[in-house]
């Protein structure tokens, strides 16, 4: 039976915290439209989330459209992914990096 892949989801402030509210692992990139570092990311963040769907969420929040949550999370340059396991921050990978790399920066 194919299944559909799993993609990133768009997290807004109020999504952000519906995920950051469950028990497990929320990978959240932090990334903006204008940003091509994070356009050249935008595939490994989707395949991450097909590879971990069940096992991780996986989500991308917009700068320019939630400030409040790039600062909440100190975010300084994009594109910065952020580890959160069971709400607390365990690691974060800044800047562009191959998908193994990722893996490896995030710790999963």
């Amino acid at each position: 039976m194919a299944s559909a892949m799993a993609k990133a989801m768009h997290l807004d402030a109020a999504g952000f915290e519906k995920a950051l509210g469950k028990s497990g692992v929320l990978v959240a990139d932090f990334w903006a439209g204008w940003c091509m570092p994070c356009k050249m990311l935008a595939p490994s963040i989707d395949k991450l989330a097909e590879e971990y769907d069940g096992r991780a969420t996986v989500g991308k929040v917009d700068i320019d459209e939630e400030q409040a949550l790039a600062e909440r999370f100190g975010v300084m340059s994009i594109p910065t992914v952020v580890c959160l396991l069971d709400g607390v921050e365990k690691s974060r990978s800044v800047g562009l990096m191959p998908k193994d790399k990722l893996i490896a920066a995030l710790g999963l």
